[in-house]
């Protein structure tokens, strides 16, 4: 399988101008960092608060949204490569709007959490995302993962997730396993991971929009119509994070085994993937992981495409909220 990315020209929009806007607005955010302990600290002399974070015992700063009422039954959502925290806005309100409280963290290297060189592997993410929750001290917890982030959330919940967990949702995720290997023989070949890595390396802002504009919202598909409003959301979003841990996570995602993370899960799971999901095909990733899970509900959508918790957001909502609160 390869990925074919259509481009597309955005009329009236200078690249730079909102790249420049985009950095301006990141670099006027005052930081308050919360330690794992408990202690907080701002640059801020007024001490107005505005980021929060964690800090992980390997000093990485770990940024995250937490809204609604703290007595509310938390949902906590993974984010996937090479976004952030803000792609689940829409779901973060839906759910809000539904009496719960909305939990996301910005993965190590992504969005707003530190830029570090290191542990941009599935051992960390995963730690990272118990760093959160145990500060939070997050109880009877959705955990939501979406493409990487399904594979980040698989292995908190397998790993880090006793007794703190209620359900897990997969939706377009990476687990079982992307890589083609002899025991997995229908993967990806190392060659198309290492065309993303090398097109990565060459022109990240130009690979970030492409990909936006094809396959990851299917806009690539005859008779579909692309909203630039989503695709430039995507670019911006990627555009924040590091490009070594893009880079490194392009690994993280594809090599990483979770067959014994879902073995080991026994919380009731939620598998949600498009039917024409470019990106994790449904054959080699859903259907899978399906059948290693204890207790799964698997559900695939016809024709939607890997980002469809955005383009399909009412539908993917639903049926999310139909899971949840069942």
């Amino acid at each position: 399988m390869t990925w074919q990315h259509s481009m597309s020209q955005l009329p009236g929009t200078s690249r730079r101008r909102i790249l420049t806007t985009a950095l301006a607005c990141a670099c006027s955010l005052t930081l308050r960092s919360t330690s794992a302990a408990g202690t907080e600290r701002s640059a801020n002399p007024t001490d107005k608060p505005s980021l929060s974070s964690v800090t992980t015992r390997d000093g990485v700063q770990i940024f995250y949204k937490d809204w609604g009422p703290k007595s509310a039954q938390p949902i906590v959502f993974h984010h996937g490569w090479p976004l952030c925290s803000d792609d689940w806005e829409n779901q973060m309100l839906f759910f809000l709007g539904n009496g719960y409280r909305v939990i996301a963290h910005d993965r190590r290297g992504h969005g707003r959490s530190s830029q570090t060189s290191d542990g941009h592997d599935m051992d960390h993410y995963a730690a990272d995302a118990a760093a959160v929750v145990e500060h939070l001290d997050l109880r009877n917890a959705i955990h939501v993962g979406h493409s990487t982030g399904g594979g980040e959330a698989a292995r908190y919940v397998a790993r880090h997730g006793k007794d703190r967990v209620a359900k897990l949702v997969l939706i377009g995720a990476v687990p079982p396993l992307m890589l083609k290997t002899e025991a997995n023989p229908n993967g990806l070949p190392i060659d198309v991971l290492d065309g993303l890595r090398k097109q990565l390396a060459a022109n990240r802002s130009q690979f970030y929009f492409d990909f936006a504009s094809g396959p990851f919202y299917g806009y690539n598909r005859p008779g579909a119509e692309a909203s630039q409003a989503v695709i430039w959301n995507w670019w911006r979003q990627g555009m924040t994070g590091s490009a070594k841990a893009h880079y490194d996570g392009i690994k993280a995602f594809s090599e990483t085994d979770f067959t014994e993370d879902l073995k080991n899960i026994t919380v009731p799971t939620l598998i949600q993937h498009g039917g024409d999901d470019q990106i994790v095909p449904v054959a080699d990733s859903a259907l899978l992981s399906a059948k290693l899970l204890r207790h799964s509900t698997l559900k695939i959508y016809d024709l939607l495409p890997h980002g469809m918790c955005t383009t399909h957001a009412d539908i993917i909502n639903a049926d999310l909220l139909a899971f949840i609160s069942a």
